[in-house]
């Protein structure tokens, strides 16, 4: 069974249980995968229902840390729990060590050595991190073992 799929069933489920948050959280996820494909003109991949997906966990991240500049804890909880309900779909992220030892491997692969191939290095290791680790982060990581070779 596809992501979409899963989150149709799950949402019944939620609206079955009467699930508040969970029931929210899917709908406004599937909303967001009909509204990307509708832009495709085309059915999404996985992988693009995944990205979609990831968009709607950082959008809620943004939310909360406004909610939080704003005062307002009577939104804080809802959004939080939609939030946890929605990284419940996400792959588990990599560590910061297991995304160092992806970088590594990439640089021997194709024998980096300053912090100039920086982008070389992060084009062939995106496809390996993508939906599992933030770029800024990778990329911090990738900068810092380049110029430490380099040294």
């Amino acid at each position: 069974m596809g992501l979409k799929e899963q989150l149709q069933e799950d949402l019944k489920a939620a609206m079955r249980a009467g699930d508040e948050p969970r029931k929210t959280a899917i709908r406004m996820a599937l909303l967001a995968i009909r509204m990307a494909e509708v832009e495709a003109a085309r059915p999404l991949s996985e992988d693009e229902i995944l990205r979609v997906l990831q968009n709607e966990v950082k959008r809620r991240r943004e939310t909360l840390e406004e909610l939080e500049k704003a005062n307002r804890p009577d939104r804080l909880a809802s959004e939080r729990a939609e939030l946890e309900v929605l990284l419940a779909y996400l792959p588990q992220p990599l560590t910061r060590e297991e995304i160092e030892a992806m970088a590594r491997e990439v640089i021997a692969e194709i024998g980096a050595t300053s912090p100039a191939q920086l982008g070389e290095v992060m084009k062939r290791l995106m496809p390996r991190v993508r939906g599992r680790a933030d770029g800024r982060e990778v990329q911090e990581i990738v900068r810092r073992l380049l110029s430490e070779t380099s040294s």
